[in-house]
């Protein structure tokens, strides 16, 4: 078997499908690689390194017209998805809800398309889920550029020259992204305040050191996959009230809500932002989906009212190379789990509740109703 790993096609995205400390597994089972060439080279990783570990560059095109299957960190345009072979099995992060025509052009070319995005969120499917990997990356990326944008410093130091007292740091949403902000934050010394829909995450937050922001809303609810689901209007406008006096005391406000498949909640208002302190910071994580913070822009800094609204997109790529040692760990770990050492084949195999919730192509046809 033949495996194609492709550059992304989106210049922000740093990342590489391959890394040279988890391909050792994949050749260990006889599967040849190939790699479109220069695809470490925002990790810093040459080809040669590639090659001296028995992988072989080659030209994009040959790597979409020779590979039976292909890892992708972005989706394919049609051009490129009539390259690929008949019964070619496509892994990436394809982000289906906004690329739903790429499906009609997999399903022509009889080409078996698995959304990364879509592995679902069970025990058994921890190891490739990467929603989780490269957000807990994009957490920490969070902390980090928020730290350096504000100017003071974030733990609490006791100096001849007086006592310099802790930032404060609010996170607003304590998914996977959410807790590695506490994390990273607690690590650097700030104080900090969570605070999340589901009540349940509490103990998460307080096993972190932080403190957990009670905000009653009434009933909320979660996914049976854990995320938070959608709010009502009227507990959306409840939270933006309830949680203006704790963003006027920090100095880093943090928000991660996103829901999938739709824009993202607006959970920090104008008339927030006019109530923070000048030279305080606010963090966008959900800029690329709409945005939790109303005025904040994509790839840009904002300030409104001498508070800075951070909005960059692919954090991940902030730290490039270990999101490419999880992004390529997590395919791996999808690969080997339905590769038929006998055949050398990868096996599609939709009676499996991790295939039937990820492929969207199969056989000349589109499996999700939902994207037809």
């Amino acid at each position: 078997m033949i495996l194609g790993a492709l550059k992304p096609t989106n210049q922000g995205d740093k990342r590489s499908t391959l890394h040279p400390e988890t391909i050792k597994p994949l050749l260990d089972m006889g599967i040849n690689i190939i790699f479109e060439r220069s695809l470490g080279k925002d990790i810093d990783i040459d080809d040669e390194v590639f090659e001296a570990l028995g992988a072989r560059a080659v030209s994009r095109d040959e790597c979409l017209q020779s590979s039976q299957v292909i890892y992708s960190s972005s989706t394919l345009d049609k051009e490129e998805i009539a390259k690929l072979k008949n019964e070619t099995v496509f892994i990436g992060l394809l982000n289906p809800f906004e690329n739903r025509e790429q499906f009609k052009y997999f399903a022509d070319q009889n080409v078996t398309a698995i959304s990364m995005e879509f592995i679902p969120r069970i025990t058994r499917a921890q190891k490739m889920d990467v929603l989780s990997s490269q957000s807990n990356l994009a957490g920490y990326v969070a902390v980090i550029e928020s730290a350096k944008h504000l100017h003071s410093a974030l733990p609490m130091m006791m100096t001849a020259a007086g006592t310099l007292k802790p930032a404060k740091v609010f996170v607003v949403g304590v998914g996977v992204a959410g807790l590695q902000a506490i994390a990273t934050a607690k690590r650097l010394g700030a104080r900090v305040e969570a605070f999340d829909t589901r009540p349940e995450v509490e103990e998460q937050v307080k096993s972190l050191g932080a403190k957990f922001v009670k905000i009653d809303l009434g009933e909320t609810e979660q996914t049976n996959q854990g995320y938070a689901k959608e709010l009502s209007t009227e507990q959306l406008k409840k939270q933006q009230e309830l949680q203006q006096k704790v963003c006027a005391n920090s100095d880093i406000v943090i928000t991660t809500a996103q829901i999938f498949g739709k824009p993202a909640p607006k959970l920090i208002n104008s008339e927030t932002i006019s109530k923070m302190k000048k030279g305080s910071i606010i963090f966008d994580m959900a800029v690329e989906s709409g945005g939790n913070v109303e005025g904040s822009v994509k790839d840009s800094i904002e300030i409104v009212n001498g508070v800075k609204i951070l909005g960059f997109s692919n954090l991940h790529s902030f730290v490039a190379n270990h999101a490419s040692f999880a992004l390529s760990n997590n395919l791996n770990n999808l690969l080997l789990d339905f590769f038929d050492k006998e055949s050398k084949k990868f096996v599609v195999n939709l009676n499996d509740e991790v295939l039937a919730s990820a492929v969207f192509t199969k056989d000349k046809e589109i499996i999700k109703e939902d994207f037809r």
